[in-house]
C-alpha cells in the first residue's frame, strides 16, 4: 500500500505582495478535483520586502511524475512567476 508524503512548495509571485489571501484561493481551486491536499500556507521573508509563499501539501507517494504536475498547478495561477520544491518527507500512519 503506498503511503503519502508531504510537499512544501515556494512559490515566487510576480510582483511584491502583502496578502496572499487571493492568490491561496486560486490555487485551492486548482487541486480542488486532485489527489493534492494544501494543509497549510505561510509567507516567507526573501529580500528587500519580497515575500514568497511557501506551501505545505499532502500528496500519495506514488503519483506518476512525482511533484511535476502538481508544481505545474500551482504555476499556472496567473499571480504566481516560478516555483521550487523546498522538502518532500513521507507521513508515518
Amino acid at each position: 500500500m503506498a503511503g503519502r508524503v508531504i510537499v512544501v512548495i515556494r512559490a515566487y509571485p510576480k510582483e511584491l505582495t502583502e496578502d496572499f489571501t487571493p492568490i491561496v484561493s486560486k490555487i485551492n481551486e486548482k487541486i480542488k478535483d486532485t489527489v493534492y491536499a494544501l494543509v497549510k500556507s505561510e509567507p516567507v521573508e526573501i529580500a528587500f520586502g519580497y515575500k514568497a509563499l511557501e506551501l505545505y501539501f499532502v500528496m500519495p507517494e506514488d503519483v506518476e511524475g512525482g511533484t511535476e504536475q502538481l508544481e505545474n498547478l500551482v504555476r499556472s495561477v496567473d499571480q504566481i512567476d516560478n516555483v521550487d520544491v523546498v522538502y518532500i518527507t513521507r507521513i508515518g500512519e
